[in-house]
């Protein structure tokens, strides 16, 4: 009886881990109907200049901007970091762009004023997730 060479049941052992982490990725996927988002990490921009009256003002509409955009179910999620490091917070986007998240981002005075600079990233997550009150 002749065996089976060792790269063979090496080869076979690695197609069954990768069709069965791709079953479980696909088995999570139905279970909590995945979708995309646009996360933005807010940076400290390179305008950080103003006295302390117009950076109020600024913060002011940044926060409204983002009430805004919350109560138009555009923006799921939004919030400072506390460690006062390069990234100053972030938001997760509800739309079907990232030119639309381009867009949006450009309606808030921080980002405008150059007082906030930001990354965007294509994320994958939950559908439907709910922040706040139900």
């Amino acid at each position: 009886m002749k065996s089976f060479p060792a790269g063979i049941l090496l080869t076979i052992f690695l197609f069954s881990i990768s069709f069965s982490t791709l079953k479980a990725q696909s088995d999570v996927e139905e279970e909590f109907h995945m979708k995309q988002y646009f996360m933005v990490f807010l940076t400290a921009g390179p305008n950080r200049t103003q006295d302390s009256a117009t950076a109020a003002k600024i913060q002011e509409g940044h926060l409204g901007n983002i009430t805004r955009l919350f109560n138009e179910k555009k923006m799921i999620l939004a919030g400072p970091f506390m460690d006062k490091g390069i990234y100053r917070g972030i938001f997760i986007f509800d739309v079907a762009t990232e030119d639309e998240v381009k867009q949006l981002l450009q309606t808030d005075p921080a980002i405008k004023s150059g007082r906030l600079g930001y990354e965007i990233h294509p994320w994958y997550g939950p559908e439907n997730i709910v922040i706040g009150k139900k």
